[in-house]
């Protein structure tokens, strides 16, 4: 073959491995509503592909790049490595190429310090081609593998288009961040099918692994989006807030004033009876549009999320008096732990809204592990360096105190709000537990409650604010419309400091 020929021959196949699959599997991912995988590239990339690798991969068996593109590209400005499945050849199935250029991509994010983008729409691993990728070092478990070793090093972020079902399910779970596409998206360790061979259940694909249940449910979805474009513009979006690796700090934009058009004060009502919704809080102390909620339908009494102050990065985790009361629950101290993981691996300071009764009680929550989740928040709570503020906005109550970054988990600085209060337990609580006997005593239901509502309205007249300042138990009572300037000055200072991890060779997490 001549050199010109040759190079007609590159020209042709480059051309052809490009299109992925047949025109017919091409006009299926259209006509479902999703987007083929080089489009989705061209959303997330500012202007096209730095380079890609392995595009030739197994072009003369028709499977094209193996069904996955791996390649490198910027967003805003910064290179990231993308790791992107082709639904249009053989269902975007792992063969004994893809794992391959996976793990390799896998390795040059890691060595060069860039962050790691899974966009996965694939019907999982091909059992013809198990015995070249199953049990050997080599094989499709490295990818897993390598999620792990580099977790905290560089981000991982994972858009599910599609199906990730069996083995490839641990993809989404080991990302810092999962975005899922409402309708499209699903995970499972096993199918409707095979979930009724075996034990006889009978459900239907997005009972058993939808975006909608793992978003509301289940915990494993972060984001749940409409379609295609919006899982690309959310992966964008959750990379701006944070550092290309660990070694770096996050990213600084243009400030910004709130939204919110009205002020803290405004918002938080002074008694505690009174509910009010967090985010109208948070949407007056951050800057304006800036707060990217993680797992937001899941264990909504606690929000939690991405926001800036003045351009910086922050994390917030707040309790939310719409849902329980803001009461912690298992799933809810999860999503905490998790997202303070994530803050502490990548350089977010924390700020903690604190407006808690505490724990929640009863023997459902127990059988469900309470004291176990509970205590996974306190241990990341505990164990984070990075700045950390809590502000006790309202209750601060009990063990809740302590999960919400209270004084003795040493956070950088507890501020209060006039509105504060502060102690081992709230009236109901507390009136119960010292005048149990005497209350039982009364035998007449009127004068056993006017007695009941004497002692809590006393209980509740010495919690002050004012009475933890005197003994120097915070650092500062802050004026509720001071409030955003107050953290923006601290922050500014506490993120100087450096800390060194704590010197051990694993922590023993509470499961």
């Amino acid at each position: 073959m001549s050199d010109a020929d040759v190079h007609d021959e590159l020209a042709r196949r480059l051309e052809r491995a490009r299109l992925g699959g047949t025109e017919k599997n091409r006009r299926k991912v259209l006509d479902a509503g999703k987007m083929l995988v080089r489009q989705r590239l061209e959303l997330l990339f500012d202007d096209g592909w730095s380079f890609e690798d392995g595009l030739l991969a197994r072009y003369d068996e028709g499977l094209h790049g193996d069904a996955v593109v791996t390649c490198v590209g910027a967003v805003d400005g910064r290179d990231v490595a993308v790791i992107a499945n082709d639904f249009t050849v053989k269902a975007g199935t792992w063969g004994k190429r893809t794992f391959e250029k996976i793990v390799r991509t896998q390795e040059i994010a890691d060595e060069t310090g860039m962050p790691l983008v899974y966009l996965f729409d694939s019907a999982g691993a091909r059992i013809d081609e198990q015995f070249e990728s199953y049990a050997g070092r080599r094989a499709w478990g490295n990818i897993f593998y390598n999620q792990v070793r580099y977790s905290g090093r560089v981000p991982q972020v994972c858009a599910l288009f599609g199906p990730s079902p069996a083995g490839s399910a641990y993809v989404p779970a080991l990302c810092d961040f999962t975005v899922m596409v409402r309708g499209n998206a699903t995970a499972y360790l096993g199918s409707p099918r095979l979930a009724e061979m075996v034990t006889g259940e009978r459900v239907t694909l997005e009972e058993m692994g939808g975006a909608e249940m793992h978003c509301r449910t289940s915990g494993l979805g972060d984001c749940l989006v409409d379609d295609d474009e919006e899982a690309i513009a959310a992966v964008r979006v959750w990379l701006s807030y944070l550092p290309a690796n660990w070694r770096e700090r996050p990213p600084v934009a243009e400030p910004s004033p709130p939204s919110s058009p009205r002020t803290v004060r405004e918002v938080v009502p002074e008694r505690e009876s009174e509910v009010y919704d967090v985010h109208e809080l948070i949407d007056a102390l951050v800057d304006g549009d800036s707060f990217l909620p993680y797992k937001e339908l899941f264990a909504p009494e606690l929000v939690t999320g991405f926001a800036r102050i003045e351009g910086h990065s922050v994390g917030l985790v707040a309790n939310q008096p719409l849902h329980s009361g803001g009461v912690l629950f298992p799933d809810s101290s999860d999503k905490a732990a998790r997202f303070i993981w994530t803050c502490n691996a990548y350089n977010i300071p924390l700020v903690f809204l604190v407006d808690v009764a505490g724990y929640m009680i009863g023997s459902e929550v127990e059988r469900q592990g309470i004291i176990r989740h509970g205590a996974k928040m306190l241990f990341a709570v505990a164990e984070s360096t990075v700045p950390r503020i809590a502000v006790l906005v309202r209750k601060a109550y009990g063990g809740g105190y302590l999960a919400m970054s209270g004084a003795p988990m040493r956070p950088d600085a507890v501020i209060a709000l006039p509105t504060a209060k502060p102690a081992l337990m709230g009236p109901d609580a507390a009136v119960n537990g010292v005048h149990y006997n005497r209350i039982q005593a009364i035998a007449d239901p009127d004068e056993r409650r006017r007695f009941v509502a004497e002692k809590q309205a006393e209980y509740a007249a010495g919690i002050d604010v004012f009475k933890i300042a005197n003994e120097n138990a915070i650092e500062a009572v802050v004026p509720a419309d001071q409030l955003r300037g107050e953290l923006a000055r601290r922050l500014r200072v506490y993120r100087r400091r450096h800390t060194d991890p704590i010197a051990r060779r694993q922590a023993v997490t509470p499961t």
